[in-house]
C-alpha cells in the first residue's frame, strides 16, 4: 500500500441503507484483487471491514472503517459506513475525507430510507454520488425499473454508463460551449466528453449508475473501474475552506507541495492497538516521527507512529501524502474534528457535523462506586463517537446519556462494559421541576433554644408574593430597630438556601418575592445562625399558605417530515398534551412542523417519530420555559415524593 501519489489515490465513502450491501461489496473487491482468497460474510462476523469484536457479536456495521483496495497500480480508499440510522454520526465524519460516495441499492429492495438519507447526506455536503445496484443475481430483480424509479426520485442527473443518449445531454449540461455543440447535432471528442463527465460528476449534476453482485464478482472490478476513471483526484476537490491563525477565512488547496494540513475524522479506542486517530491529509506530505501542530487543542503532537489500516491488518508508513488517508498511533491531545497543521501555517478545518442528540436515557452504575469509572470510560468512548453526549443534571442528579436512538445507547452501554469493565443499569429519566406560589402569604417564623448557657433566638415576620425573578427576590423594609442590620444579610442566605427545596415535592423554588418587614431579637441569644433558621422556619409555611403550584419544563419542537406524515405527527403531538404553533413549507418538499409540549411527553419522541415516519422525519428540541403541571398530575407527583421520603 505504500508508494501511491495524490494522482492514484481515489477515496470513496460507501453508503446506503443497511442491508444494502456496502461491505459485502468490499468483500467482492479485496477478492476480486486477490487480497483474500474466500469472501466473508457479514452475519458470520468474518468481513475485513467490521472486524471490531461489537460488530462480529451484532452481525452488522457500527462504525466507519477505511479499507483500502487496490486495483491497475491505483489505491482506492474505501471508507465504509453502518447503515442503521442510529449511527448517522458515522457518514457525517466519513463524507469529510473523500472525493465521491456510492450509494448502494438492492437491487431486490428499491430505494430505501437510507438511500434518499444518502442522497440528503451528500447533497447537504456537496458530495459526488454514484449508485451502485448491488445483489442483481437475486431472483425476481427487475434493474431497468430500479433505474426508472432512481431518476424518478433523484432526478435527471442520475444515469447509466452504457445510456450515450443520456449521458451526452447530461455532460451537455455542465458547459455552454458543449450544450451549443449538442443542440447543434455535433459529436464530441473523447477529451470534451471525458471532461464533461467527470466535471459534471466532481459538481453532482451527474450521478452515474452501476450494477454489481459482491455475492457472484459480476460486475465488481469493472465499478472499481469506472471509479478510477471518474472518481475526482484528490487535487481536482475544489479548495477547502478554513481559518488561519487569525481566524481569517482561508482556502486550502489539495497539493502534495503544500504545507501539511490534515483533518482529523475519525477516532478509535482499540483495546490492542491504542488509540487511532484517522486523518485525511489535504495538503503537503507527512512524515513518521515529524513534529506537528493541533490548532483546535493549540498543542504540539507527534507523529509517532503512521500506518494504513486494511480492517485489523495494520501495514506501517514511513510518509504519506496529500488526498491519501492515514491512521496515527496514539495522539495524546487530538480528538474527532481536530487539524493538525504547521505550527508556522496555522490551518484550522470546519469541525464536523454531527448530528444533535434526540434520545436520552438515564444510567447510574450496577455496582456502588463506579462512578468515576462511568465517567472515564463514556468519555473515552465519546473520542471514538462524539454524536453521542454524556450530560450530569445537577438538579435530578442524574447521569444522561443523549444519542440517535435505542441501538446506538445499546452499543454504547456494552462497550462500556466490554471494553472498561463497568456496567450501568438503564433507570427512569427524572424531570427538573420546580415548585412556585400563585398567591401572598404573611408569616411569622420563630426560632427559640434555651439550652443552660447562651440560647438561640432569631424572629422574622416575613411577606410572600409572586416574583418575576427566578432567583429570590429579597427586600427588607424593617422600622424602629425591630431587627438589627447585620442579621438582615442571615435572613437572605436562610431564604436563599430554602429556595433550592420546595415543600411540595422537593423541587427548586423560582418567582417568589420575601418582604423582611419586622421581627424580633434578644441580646444574648440572637445570633446570625438563629436568624438563619428562623428565615427557613418562615419560607417552609409561608410558602403552603401562597397557594404554591409544581411547575414543568415545556419544549420546543420543530418537526421535519414528508407531507403524508403531517397529520399523524399533528395528530401524535395532541396527545402528548403538545401545541401546534403553525406550520411551513420546506423548499426541497416536505414541511416544518413547529410545536410545543412538556417535556415528560417527549422521551421516547425520537423513537415514536422515527416509526411514524418510517425514519424520513426528523425533528430538534429545546427548552422553552416552566409552565404549571395540571393539578391531577400535580397531585400524583406530589403523593411519589412524598413516598420516596418516607422510604
Amino acid at each position: 500500500m505504500k508508494g501511491y501519489t495524490s494522482e492514484t489515490i481515489r477515496n470513496i465513502a460507501l453508503v446506503g441503507h443497511g442491508g444494502s450491501g456496502k461491505t459485502n461489496f468490499l468483500e467482492a473487491a479485496l477478492l476480486a484483487t486477490g487480497v483474500i482468497s474466500r469472501l466473508g460474510k457479514v452475519e458470520d462476523g468474518n468481513t475485513v471491514s467490521d472486524w471490531d469484536k461489537m460488530e462480529i457479536e451484532k452481525g452488522y456495521s457500527i462504525s466507519t472503517s477505511v479499507v483500502p483496495v487496490e486495483f491497475n497500480k491505483v489505491k482506492i480508499n474505501f471508507v465504509d459506513t453502518p447503515g442503521f440510522f442510529d449511527f448517522a454520526g458515522e457518514v457525517s465524519s466519513a463524507l469529510r475525507a473523500v472525493e465521491a460516495a456510492a450509494i448502494l441499492v438492492d437491487a431486490s429492495s428499491g430505494i430505501e430510507v437510507g438511500t434518499e438519507k444518502a442522497w440528503d447526506s451528500c447533497k447537504k455536503l456537496g458530495v459526488p454520488r454514484f449508485f451502485l445496484i448491488n445483489k442483481i443475481d437475486k431472483e425476481n430483480v427487475d434493474t431497468d425499473q430500479l433505474i426508472a424509479d432512481l431518476k424518478s426520485k433523484f432526478g435527471t442527473s442520475v444515469v447509466t454508463l452504457d445510456d450515450k443518449d443520456a449521458l451526452n445531454e447530461a455532460v451537455a449540461e455542465t458547459d455552454e460551449a458543449l450544450m451549443e455543440k449538442f443542440f447543434s447535432g455535433e459529436e464530441f471528442t473523447e477529451e470534451e466528453f471525458n471532461k464533461g463527465l467527470s466535471g459534471g460528476i466532481g459538481e453532482g449534476d451527474i450521478a452515474p449508475v452501476m450494477l454489481c453482485s459482491a455475492h457472484d464478482g459480476t460486475g465488481v472490478k469493472e465499478a472499481l473501474q469506472k471509479f478510477i476513471d471518474l472518481v475526482p483526484k484528490a487535487t481536482d476537490h475544489a479548495p477547502y475552506p478554513a481559518k488561519d491563525g487569525s481566524e481569517k477565512d482561508i482556502e486550502i488547496k489539495c497539493d502534495p507541495s503544500g504545507k501539511p494540513a490534515i483533518l482529523i475524522f475519525k477516532t478509535v479506542a482499540d483495546q490492542v492497538l491504542g488509540k487511532i486517530s484517522f486523518g485525511k491529509i489535504i495538503s503537503g506530505k507527512v512524515k513518521g516521527g515529524q513534529e506537528i501542530y493541533n490548532s483546535v487543542s493549540e498543542k504540539s503532537e507527534k507523529l509517532g507512529t503512521m500506518f494504513f489500516l486494511r480492517g485489523k491488518t495494520r501495514v506501517d508508513t514511513a510518509e504519506a501524502e496529500a488526498g491519501d488517508i492515514i491512521a496515527i498511533g496514539k495522539l495524546q491531545h487530538t480528538k474527532t474534528g481536530d487539524t493538525l497543521c504547521d505550527k508556522n501555517s496555522i490551518v484550522v478545518f470546519p469541525p464536523i457535523d454531527f448530528p444533535q442528540p434526540t434520545f436520552f436515557i438515564a444510567v447510574e452504575p450496577k455496582s456502588k462506586g463506579d462512578e468515576e469509572k462511568v465517567g472515564t470510560g463514556l468519555n473515552r468512548l465519546m473520542e471514538e463517537d462524539p454524536s453521542f453526549v454524556l450530560q450530569r443534571n445537577t438538579e435530578t442528579q442524574q447521569t444522561l446519556l443523549g444519542g440517535q436512538g435505542e441501538q446506538q445507547l445499546n452499543v454504547i452501554t456494552a462497550k462500556l462494559k466490554d471494553k472498561f469493565g463497568v456496567d450501568v443499569d438503564r433507570v427512569n429519566q427524572k424531570i427538573a421541576y420546580r415548585e412556585t406560589i400563585k398567591g401572598s402569604s404573611d408569616v411569622q417564623g420563630k426560632h427559640k433554644k434555651q439550652t443552660g448557657g447562651a440560647g438561640q433566638y432569631g424572629d422574622v415576620h416575613i411577606k410572600f408574593s409572586p416574583s418575576q425573578q427566578d432567583d429570590l427576590e429579597f427586600t427588607e423594609s424593617l422600622f424602629g430597630g425591630s431587627i438589627p442590620k447585620n442579621y438582615v444579610p442571615a435572613v437572605e442566605k436562610g431564604l436563599k438556601e430554602s429556595m433550592d427545596k420546595g415543600p411540595l415535592a422537593g423541587c427548586k423554588v423560582v418567582g417568589v418575592k420575601a418582604d423582611l418587614y419586622d421581627g424580633s431579637y434578644h441580646d444574648v441569644d440572637s445570633n446570625e445562625m438563629a436568624f438563619k433558621i428562623a428565615a427557613s422556619l418562615a419560607f417552609k409555611k409561608g410558602i403552603v399558605e401562597a397557594n404554591p403550584c409544581l411547575l414543568e419544563p415545556v419544549m420546543h419542537i420543530e418537526i421535519t417530515v414528508p407531507d403524508e406524515y403531517m397529520g399523524d405527527i399533528m395528530g401524535d403531538m395532541n396527545k402528548r398534551r403538545g401545541k401546534i404553533l403553525g406550520s411551513e413549507p420546506l423548499a426541497g418538499g416536505g414541511q416544518k412542523i413547529m410545536a410545543e409540549a412538556p417535556q415528560a411527553e417527549l422521551f421516547d419522541y425520537a423513537v415514536t417519530v422515527r416509526s411514524m415516519t418510517q425514519a424520513r422525519g426528523n425533528f430538534v428540541m429545546n427548552f422553552e420555559r416552566y409552565e404549571p403541571v395540571p393539578g391531577h398530575l400535580a397531585e400524583k407527583i406530589i403523593a411519589e415524593h412524598k413516598k420516596e421520603e418516607e422510604k
